[in-house]
């Protein structure tokens, strides 16, 4: 890959990782709810996921999508139904305007690595994107495995600033959010948006 095909994929990628979907929504109700810090973790295991798929990509492994769909029809109902799940959690979570330091169990970094996963693991429709994305950017007949770990490396750097720089302009939005009605409208908002991000997954 030139340098060239490197900053020209790095921007696709960029632009590919804020586009309005699932993940994203979820960004936003999470960083809306907890703060920016809270999504790393989240945002983490969207882009693992994604490099997966970009690695299958890669090696040509399409058949993952098109032989193995029973598979990722339980993994994204498993992923729609946890999103509706912490959707109600926000929705009905009590008003309280105290700050509060933040938690960082292990458990809790898990589950929040582990729903960012499910989230982009639950569409395969991703390695169908990469499939037909790869080919403008790079030779995929001569690939070798310099150009995986380098494609994989710019695809982490891209996702991880596009979804963090979502997550923290939603976070300074937050703070406008100052009494009880505001903040219960928040964690209404947030939780709808969760749910219909479950939803949309769910209507793949």
């Amino acid at each position: 890959m030139s340098i060239e095909s490197a900053i020209s994929f790095f921007i696709a990628v960029l632009i590919f990782g804020v586009t309005p979907g699932p993940g994203v929504f979820a960004i936003l109700a999470k960083a809306l709810v907890q703060g920016s810090r809270s999504c790393v973790l989240l945002a983490m295991g969207m882009t693992i996921s994604d490099i997966i798929y970009l690695i299958a990509a890669c090696l040509g492994l399409v058949a993952i999508a098109t032989h193995f769909g029973e598979v990722f029809t339980v993994i994204r109902i498993i992923g729609a139904l946890y999103l509706a799940y912490l959707g109600w959690k926000m929705w009905s979570a009590p008003v309280d305007l105290t700050p509060k330091a933040s938690k960082d169990s292990k458990t809790g970094h898990a589950l929040s690595f582990l729903q960012g996963f499910l989230i982009s693991a639950s569409n395969p429709k991703v390695i169908l994107f990469y499939i037909a994305f790869l080919p403008t950017f790079m030779d995929l007949t001569v690939l070798d495995a310099q150009d995986i770990v380098v494609a994989s490396g710019l695809t982490f750097v891209a996702l991880m600033i596009g979804l963090m720089a979502i997550a923290v302009f939603a976070s300074k939005a937050r703070r406008l959010f100052t009494s009880e009605n505001a903040v219960r409208r928040l964690n209404r908002s947030a939780g709808s948006i969760m749910v219909g991000a479950g939803a949309y997954l769910l209507s793949r």
